[in-house]
């Protein structure tokens, strides 16, 4: 399936089920204080067993294609766990998780499960918002003495502080869709009207400053 068809795909399953909700005229808060037309929770995807099932090949195909040296897949806490399990799974590799913080008890892992020195891993995210968390696991990683070859998630906003903060980190982003694409087919499907779909567009412009 060509790059394009699997974005669009992807942005249909993430309205289908609910993972995407879209409310230009009715904005979500972020805990950022920015306004918000769209939230998102990749996660519900889960429930559904043939959706998880084509989100799960294509990330293994985008890594496989992308970061075909990959020795490891690490999910990024929580919402990266799952997906990253299920990618791991589907390519035959080990897998790990990395907390935001080390624990504060017990052994204070912040990377759950064995991890060796000097190997070559491939960060799995759900949504990429700055990138600050994901990038904040991704230094755990290094921290352990493993190499970061690059990170996957379904789905990004689009940000261009995102895109400043992995060239920053020399670490490449792969992503299945984005948010361009699912403001696109939210409006073949009719889920917005024609007229809100500017207001989306200029939302991933400035999002700081949208709905003030």
């Amino acid at each position: 399936m060509e790059k394009d068809e699997t974005a669009r795909k992807i942005a249909a399953y993430l309205l289908e089920t609910g993972a995407v909700k879209l409310r230009p005229e009715q904005p979500f808060k972020w805990s950022s204080g920015w306004n918000s037309p769209i939230y998102c929770d990749n996660r519900v995807t889960l429930s559904h067993p043939a959706i998880r099932t084509f989100i799960k090949k294509a990330l293994a195909t985008a890594i496989k294609n992308n970061f075909p040296k990959v020795e490891v897949i690490a999910g990024v806490a929580t919402a990266g766990i799952a997906q990253g399990a299920l990618v791991a799974e589907e390519l035959g590799l080990p897998f790990v998780y990395v907390r935001p913080e080390p624990k504060s008890h017990g052994m204070g892992n912040q990377i759950e499960g064995h991890l060796e020195a000097g190997k070559k891993v491939v960060m799995l995210e759900d949504l990429i918002s700055t990138g600050g968390s994901s990038l904040k696991s991704a230094k755990a990683v290094q921290a352990a003495n493993a190499e970061v070859i690059g990170m996957a998630a379904i789905f990004t906003y689009g940000f261009a502080k995102a895109d400043q903060n992995f060239e920053e980190a020399h670490i490449p982003l792969v992503t299945l869709s984005n948010y361009n694409v699912l403001a696109e087919v939210a409006q073949e499907k009719g889920i917005i009207k024609p007229e809100s779909f500017e207001s989306l567009k200029s939302w991933r412009e400035a999002p700081e400053v949208w709905g003030v």
